[in-house]
C-alpha cells in the first residue's frame, strides 16, 4: 500500500492506570468516485458518475475495474479503453475521482444501475429474488472447477494472509482478501477498510491482466463471509472462499446454489465446512 494509505497521529493513551501522550497510525479512509464514459444509444459520448465508496487510497483503478467488473457492468478487459484519475486533488492531496473510459460497442444501462446502485445491493426483496439477479449475471461454470486442496493446507491461510498485510501491520485498520492455489500459498492479495474493496482491488488486477475466470484458484478475506463477497467471488469464477468470520445465510445459500466451496470461522486447526466439501481432501 502506498504512504497514503496511513496517517500518523498524536493521541492520548491509558495504560496501567496512566495517560501517555504517544504517535499512533490509523488506516486512512477517503471517498472514491467511479465516473463511467460511455456511448449514449444516439451515439453519443456521454459521462456519469456511478458510484462513491469509501476506501482506503492506492489501487484506485483495480478497485474501479473490479467494481464494474463484478457488478456486471464489463465483462472483460476489452471492455474498458482507459483508467485514469480524474479532476483536482483533494485539500490532502488526494485525487478522489476515477474516470474509465469504455469502448465504443460496450451498451451501459443506465436505468439499471440507477435500479442498482440507489437501492440495495441485494437487487431486490428477498434473498430468492438476490439469487436470481446474480444467476443472471454470471459468466463462468463454477461447479466444474477441478480445483481442491489437502485439508490441512487451509489452516495455514489466515497467518499467510496477515503477514501480506503490510498496512494492517502498522494500523491494525484494514481487511484483506487474498487468492490462494491447491498448495495453500497466497499468489496476490490486496487491503481496503471495506471488505468488498479489498475483494474488488484483487479482482479487478486479475481481470485487468486477463487473469480470468480464477477456476484454479481460491480467495480467502480476513473478515465474515457476506452474501456480496460470495456473489463478488461468483462473478469471477472462484471455486473456493475461506473467510476468518462467520459466512450470512445468504451467502450459504449462494455458494450451494452456484457450486462454490464455503468454509468459515477459519484458524489454523479448526473450520467449518457450508458448502461443497469436496474439494477439500481429508
Amino acid at each position: 500500500m502506498p504512504n497514503n494509505a496511513i496517517r500518523e497521529l498524536a493521541i492520548n493513551r491509558f495504560s496501567g492506570g496512566l495517560k501517555s501522550a504517544v504517535d499512533d497510525a490509523v488506516a486512512v479512509e477517503e471517498p472514491m468516485e467511479i465516473r463511467l464514459a460511455f456511448n449514449r444509444p444516439d451515439g453519443t459520448r456521454g459521462e456519469q458518475s456511478i458510484s462513491v465508496t469509501m476506501r482506503t487510497p492506492g489501487d484506485d483503478g483495480e478497485l474501479a475495474a473490479g467494481f464494474l467488473f463484478t457488478e456486471g457492468i464489463v465483462a472483460d478487459r476489452g471492455d474498458i479503453v482507459s483508467i485514469a484519475p480524474c479532476g483536482p486533488p483533494a485539500a490532502n492531496g488526494l485525487i478522489n475521482v476515477v474516470r474509465v473510459e469504455l469502448a465504443p460497442g460496450v451498451e451501459v444501462d443506465l436505468e439499471r444501475l440507477e435500479r442498482h446502485f440507489y437501492t440495495s445491493s441485494s437487487c431486490g426483496v428477498c434473498g430468492k429474488s438476490s439469487l436470481d439477479a446474480v444467476a443472471v449475471q454470471g459468466r463462468y461454470d463454477i461447479g466444474s472447477a477441478e480445483f481442491s486442496m489437502p485439508a490441512s493446507r487451509l489452516g495455514h491461510l489466515p497467518e499467510r494472509l496477515v503477514a501480506r498485510q503490510s498496512t494492517f501491520e502498522v494500523t491494525g485498520g484494514l481487511h484483506a482478501s487474498g487468492l490462494f492455489g491447491s498448495d495453500g500459498q497466497i499468489v496476490d492479495s490486496r487491503e481496503d477498510v471495506g471488505r468488498h474493496n479489498a475483494l474488488d482491488k484483487l479482482i479487478g488486477a486479475a481481470m485487468l491482466a486477463d487473469k480470468l475466470p480464477l477456476a484454479s484458484f481460491g480467495i480467502v478475506v480476513s473478515g465474515r463471509a457476506s452474501f456480496e463477497l460470495l456473489q463478488k467471488a461468483m462473478m469471477a469464477g472462484v471455486p473456493m472462499v475461506a473467510a476468518v468470520g462467520a459466512p450470512s445465510s445468504l451467502a450459504v445459500d449462494l455458494a450451494a446454489e452456484f457450486g462454490i466451496t464455503l468454509v468459515g470461522f477459519l484458524r489454523a486447526d479448526r473450520y467449518n465446512i457450508y458448502a461443497h466439501p469436496h474439494r477439500i481432501v481429508f
